[in-house]
């Protein structure tokens, strides 16, 4: 399987599988001199781990990082960082019933049509379980952009709407996103969410989400105009995690039944700064960061595993019925918040080490 890697001068590749051993990354293009330990990384893992609330799956994974290598004596060295997550709650016995079936919605089908290979452990590769070596990555990125932009840099995301239900964008609380387990941004809504997917999981069901992530304190100047645009990279990021299916930078999809008055962001001086009167661009203009915050929205779809009998085909080629149960989460889009983040963190740090490369500031 070719295509691991992420990144141009900032890279990580991920790998192993949900059923394996463990799982993990290699992070490279790492600058030296940077204060890392496996205490900065582990917070962001936790937010992201499986069994920490009665909302998510209840697989029982610590996700405890270990850092192998490229640290010495609490700083990088400017080589290879090597990054180890133990797989400790496997139960693949609840695959066994359903091995030689194809799961509707999931990449079971494709995955088997083009390596001829049926990982019926939880999917494998193709497995979500993948994304807390990202997380981990994102963490390194993280630390790094916080060193050199300092604390006026920071991400944030939350989940703006849960299946049918919206939030109130005026609402927007990143402390309280930061104080529930939904990633609300909108007190006013929390219970009603709560009620809804609890009501969910109970039917055997599942919904999906839609999650923003904002990144405040970007120096304008981040991105290139054509092939390596910031919107661009931030897309294809946002886009190769599991289970999302459009994005939007911006005003995104929106911006097609506006003006161009209603869309143009307004620009004025005042004494040395620089101010925009809305920001429909997202924060980028042309491919470019203006400074202003970076503004991506994503959509996840419903989690594909559910008990609900479902017709497929096995892989003799076969019609038949399938029930999906096991350990899953109601709405995979609770937990794609901070892998939003992660992978947001990521992208900024390897476009602000291109432009230094190229523009040297």
């Amino acid at each position: 399987m070719s295509f691991n890697t992420f990144g141009k001068i900032f890279r990580f590749t991920t790998w192993g599988e949900s059923h394996g051993p463990a799982i993990g990354c290699i992070v490279d293009g790492c600058p030296p001199n940077i204060a890392i330990s496996e205490k900065d990384i582990q917070k962001d893992m936790d937010r992201r781990r499986p069994g920490n609330s009665k909302f998510v799956s209840q697989r029982k994974e610590s996700d405890k990082v270990e850092i192998l290598s490229g640290v010495f004596q609490g700083k990088t060295t400017g080589t290879p960082i090597s990054l180890i997550i133990r797989n400790e709650d496997k139960r693949s016995r609840d695959y066994e019933s359903i091995k030689d079936k194809f799961r509707p919605g999931h990449a079971d089908f494709t995955y088997f049509k083009k390596y001829g290979i049926r990982d019926f452990r939880g999917g494998g590769r193709q497995s979500a379980r993948e994304t807390a070596s990202r997380v981990a990555a994102g963490g390194i990125a993280k630390q790094i952009l916080k060193f050199i932009l300092g604390k006026k840099y920071d991400v944030v995301g939350g989940v703006t709407k849960l299946g049918i239900l919206g939030s109130n964008p005026k609402n927007w609380n990143e402390k309280f996103i930061k104080k529930n387990q939904l990633f609300c941004p909108d007190k006013s809504v929390l219970k009603l969410w709560e009620k809804y997917l609890l009501s969910i999981r109970k039917a055997g069901s599942s919904c999906g989400a839609i999650i923003e992530i904002r990144a405040k304190g970007v120096p304008v100047g981040l991105g290139a105009p054509i092939y390596s645009k910031l919107d661009m990279d931030l897309a294809s990021a946002m886009m190769s995690i599991n289970a999302v299916k459009g994005v939007n930078i911006g005003s995104g999809m929106n911006s097609a039944q506006l003006t161009g008055e209603e869309n143009s962001d307004e620009i004025n001086q005042k004494g040395k700064s620089t101010k925009f009167n809305s920001n429909n661009a997202g924060g980028i203009l042309g491919g470019i960061s203006s400074g202003q915050d970076i503004i991506v929205s994503f959509a996840v779809k419903p989690t594909s595993s559910i008990l609900s009998t479902r017709k497929t085909i096995d892989k003799f080629g076969k019609n038949t019925t399938i029930s999906v149960k096991g350990r899953h989460d109601p709405c995979v889009g609770i937990r794609a918040v901070p892998i939003g983040e992660a992978m947001m963190h990521c992208v900024i740090l390897d476009h602000y080490l291109l432009n230094k490369a190229q523009c040297g500031n």
